[in-house]
């Protein structure tokens, strides 16, 4: 892996602000970009069509680390640099594929443990590597170890109690075997932008998005020199939401990473592309990346489209990849 390059993939990817040369600084690292079934589409290998899916049947001859197309759950890594040279790495969601992309980004960008998680929701996609914490904290047969710090709403908090009870009890009931497992310290923030938080050093503003009309999730903006909004699963955008983010609103993002399931047409819970480039025209970024795709999009292909559209309306747009890495200035 060491002489390959998988991140070169156009101008677009570069860095944010004064970002500086690989390794110095801040950095946004993808650990994924697909949606929640991820990608390939395991029924596209299973039972193939005729002609087969050209995105699926790729990911069989080539390795993932080289393949854009292969997508494993939407989660973004934050290389935080302080301004006094401390270095934080903060994840924000931890799911089904979470084990996958620490074996795979993780040992390619040299990341060397997480201080936080953020999350955005409790479903599947997004917390169900939580048990493979303990995979990257220090090994303890008694789990004396200091726990990762985690923020999430109560709502989050609520069902993964039930999902995880063993994650969130405090203390064994008697006659109870000590298991290692993940040592996590809760922390719930509010769903509101004027109740922001600090994780290891770094400020994060929830913003609060439809995720279907039954159901909020949250987004974050964060960065003081450049501004970075991550909304990952959104199928509308609140009003006040919307406001904070847009150029006509609160001021102009340096960088927007934005859901965008399907190619066509529309979707209940998520935004599809023809929403999204919408959204974006009308909250105007400087640079936007899409996040959530499914199997429909082909990486190089959409770019150049991507490209072309970028050119037309004045706004940079382009789908992100896993393993990505975009050199920032938080």
């Amino acid at each position: 892996m060491e002489n390959q390059n998988p991140l070169q993939n156009g101008a677009l990817e570069g860095a944010v602000g004064n970002g500086g040369r690989s390794g110095d600084g801040s950095a946004l690292i993808f650990l994924g970009t697909g949606c929640s079934s991820a990608v390939p589409n395991a029924m596209c290998l299973i039972q193939p069509s005729d002609p087969p899916c050209q995105v699926c049947s790729q990911s069989l001859s080539i390795p993932p680390d080289r393949n854009p197309n292969y997508r494993c759950n939407t989660s973004l890594l934050i290389d935080y640099c302080s301004s006094d040279g401390i270095r934080n790495y903060i994840i924000i969601d931890v799911g089904k594929t979470f084990r996958e992309q620490v074996l795979r980004w993780f040992t390619f960008h040299k990341i060397p443990r997480v201080d936080s998680i953020v999350l955005t929701h409790e479903h599947a996609d997004a917390i169900l590597g939580l048990d493979d914490i303990r995979a990257i904290q220090p090994h303890s047969p008694t789990n004396d170890i200091d726990p990762t710090a985690i923020y999430l709403t109560r709502h989050s908090m609520d069902s993964i109690a039930t999902k995880f009870p063993y994650l969130v009890q405090k203390k064994l009931r008697e006659g109870q075997e000590v298991r290692r497992v993940a040592q996590l310290d809760w922390k719930i923030i509010e769903e509101h932008y004027d109740k922001p938080f600090v994780a290891s050093g770094l400020k994060f503003f929830p913003l609060p998005v439809m995720h279907g009309e039954d159901y909020l999730c949250l987004g974050y903006l964060f960065g003081e020199k450049c501004k970075v909004a991550y909304i990952s699963d959104v199928s509308r955008f609140p009003s006040n939401t919307e406001y904070v983010i847009s150029k006509n609103g609160a001021g102009q993002l340096d960088l927007l990473i934005l859901d965008c399931l399907y190619k066509k047409g529309s979707f209940n819970v998520h935004l599809c592309l023809p929403q999204t480039l919408e959204a974006i025209k009308r909250i105007c970024p400087k640079r936007a990346l899409l996040i959530g795709m499914t199997h429909e999009f082909d990486h190089h292909k959409d770019n150049e489209f991507l490209m072309e559209w970028s050119e037309r309306e004045g706004i940079h747009v382009q789908l992100a990849r896993d393993g990505l890495r975009v050199p920032i200035d938080l």
